[in-house]
Parts: C-alpha cells; sequence; structure tokens
C-alpha cells in the first residue's frame, strides 16, 4: 500500500495475505514525542493474521491524520472504534518484520536494527520473558491499541548484510 492524500491505498495486490507499507509517525502511541515527525518512514510487512486484524487500526488512524484530526481526537476515536468492536480483534499469530536500512524510526532510532515483532492482546510482557536482563525480546505495551508488541532482533538486513549487534 502506499500512503496518498487520502490514506493508504492498495498500489499491488499479492496473493500470499501479506501487507507492507512505509508507517508513518503517527503509528506510535499519541504520547510518543515523535508522534507527529514528517520524517518518519517505517518499511513494514504485515503476515496475513496482523493484516486482517492489527493493520486496520493505522489505517483508521492515518484517515484520522489525513483529516487534521488532534491527538486527543485520534485516541478518543480509537478507543470508541475498539470498544464498540468496529476494529477486529486481533488474530492469533498476527506479526510483522522491519528488515530494511531505510528505515528511520525516530530522531534515535534512524537504520535501528533488523526485527520481527509479534502482536499480543493485553499487556503481556512478563509471559515472554521480555525486557529482562539478557533477554533477546523487548516488549512495548501499547495500551492505546491494547496490545503488546515484542521485539526481536535479527542478525541481517533485508539486503543480507549483517546488523549491527545488539546492545545488551
Amino acid at each position: 500500500m502506499a500512503l496518498g492524500p487520502k490514506g493508504y491505498t492498495t498500489v499491488v495486490k499479492g496473493t500470499n495475505g501479506f501487507l507492507c507499507i512505509v508507517e508513518r509517525s503517527w503509528g506510535a502511541a499519541t504520547d510518543d514525542p515523535d508522534f507527529w515527525n514528517p520524517k518518519v518512514r517505517a518499511p513494514i510487512c504485515f503476515n496475513p493474521p496482523a493484516a486482517r486484524t492489527f493493520v486496520p487500526i493505522f489505517l483508521m488512524k492515518t484517515k484520522l491524520v489525513v483529516a487534521g484530526k488532534s491527538k486527543t481526537e485520534i485516541l478518543e476515536t480509537t478507543a470508541s472504534a475498539l470498544d464498540k468492536k468496529e476494529l477486529p480483534v486481533l488474530e492469533p499469530g498476527a506479526m510483522c518484520y522491519m528488515m530494511s536500512k531505510q528505515q528511520y524510526l525516530s530522531e534515535h532510532g534512524k537504520n535501528w536494527h533488523p526485527h520481527l515483532m509479534f502482536f499480543v492482546s493485553g499487556e503481556a510482557a512478563k509471559s515472554w520473558g521480555a525486557n529482562l536482563p539478557d533477554s533477546p525480546v523487548m516488549a512495548a505495551n501499547d495500551p492505546e491499541e491494547r496490545v503488546t508488541i515484542f521485539l526481536v532482533w535479527v542478525g541481517k538486513w533485508s539486503d543480507g548484510t549483517m546488523a549491527p549487534p545488539a546492545a545488551h
């Protein structure tokens, strides 16, 4: 999908159920300092369960952003849509990957690390042993989207070159 003046539209229809986009800054929580950062470019590919059940939140937020809505309106509309079950329930196995060196995730996360992300409903970081010393799994709880995102670094970029080593 590609971003246009009215939101994301399908440019190439695939056949395997994966969905690839370049996420923008409003994919982050509304309290993130980079929420309105126009430099953010996050090439990301979602597997079929994530494309069906996680991506709709981002696409809805995108429509609100291009309509000029405030952070408060985006937050309230997202919460309302989740409460009213207007957005799909997160499917088990929802995940994505970010493997491109061209990522610009934040002012501090330029070419951060190639990684996989797994989405789990609710607050679940402890169940994976995430964020513990020497754990290969990092987790970020996202109460706005009602999901925990687990991040696992991988050793190579999409072009096959070695990634920087994981810091412990």
